[in-house]
């Protein structure tokens, strides 16, 4: 009977020395940027936009690493409207020349450079100045609230290109920064609106009635409390927004109103290539295809990045 016992009675020695449950096998819950980026790993619409952005990317920064040739050398004698050789791959013929004689595939190159460089930079401005008024609006209401709301129904009321050709017309010189802080100063009531609906929401929240109650400052409880839970959404519209800014680039320069020569960039290629689309249309369709490629990856990029945010879309 002794030795039974013995034999059923739980060893304290092998207890102690037991390894450790791993916190994952645990079940420890993940944060929503945790969950959002495992998500994201397995989703074949991130994985695809992201290859597309980051080779739009090296490309942009990087240009020497694809072409050699200058984008803005010109030999109407020898090249006047060549046709593309599609068998040369990566090579200064590879698209074919325009009108005056320069490489397309250069200028493609070379033209993601403006092109992406005004999408980023508007999406960060529109960003931080439609949360910082969508914040301020929704967290501190009354009169605060109603007076941004009113500014921001009034920006909301104008129609984007035709108030960015209106800021434009009134500039004699629109180089790069001129096209992208008239973007800027149109596009950031959508990502306010975003914000604040985010902001009356969060300000309900236990803890940031806590923080209140514990006595911590306004900036305090809007940085450390308010702006991480509320971003989300924003991240969201800004980027699928931002394939829509290379699109509006695009659109003002083909109107003559955006960025013009010599500056490279897609927009201007697409507007001085209109005139050759019926004996050469390959010196505007090509420009277009990488206009359109770009801003179809940003859209999935936003459209992945929704899923993986959103937990109703799980």
């Amino acid at each position: 009977m002794p030795e039974t016992l013995k034999e059923t009675t739980p060893d304290p020695t092998v207890e102690a020395t037991a390894a450790p449950v791993p916190a994952a096998a645990a079940g420890k819950p993940r944060s929503l940027w945790s969950d959002a980026w495992h998500d994201l790993r397995r989703s074949p619409l991130f994985v695809v936009s992201a290859i597309l952005i980051v080779f739009l990317l090296v490309m942009a920064v990087f240009p020497g690493l694809f072409t050699g040739a200058d984008p803005r050398y010109a030999d109407l004698a020898h090249h006047y409207l060549q046709k593309p050789k599609w068998g040369n791959f990566f090579q200064e013929d590879w698209f074919g020349y325009d009108i005056q004689g320069r490489s397309i595939y250069a200028r493609v190159v070379y033209g993601a450079r403006a092109s992406i460089m005004v999408a980023v930079v508007v999406t960060v401005l529109v960003t931080v100045l439609g949360t910082v008024v969508g914040m301020l609006a929704g967290y501190f209401g009354g009169w605060i609230d109603t007076i941004l709301s009113r500014v921001t129904d009034i920006f909301f009321g104008v129609p984007f290109i035709l108030g960015a050709m209106v800021v434009l017309t009134s500039f004699a010189e629109r180089h790069i920064w001129v096209v992208i802080l008239a973007l800027a100063f149109l596009g950031w009531t959508q990502i306010a609106r975003v914000a604040r609906g985010s902001v009356l929401t969060i300000k309900q929240a236990d803890y940031v009635m806590a923080a209140k109650a514990l006595g911590a400052s306004t900036t305090r409880i809007l940085l450390r409390h308010i702006l991480p839970n509320a971003i989300a959404p924003v991240i969201v519209v800004a980027t699928i927004a931002l394939g829509g800014y290379i699109s509006a680039e695009a659109t003002l320069s083909f109107l003559g109103i955006g960025l013009a020569e010599p500056t490279v960039s897609w927009g201007v290629d697409i507007s001085s290539g209109q005139e050759q689309l019926r004996n050469a249309a390959f010196v505007l369709i090509i420009p277009s295809v990488m206009v359109s490629i770009t801003v179809l990856a940003f859209i999935m990029l936003g459209d992945a990045v929704r899923n993986a945010l959103d937990p109703k879309l799980r």
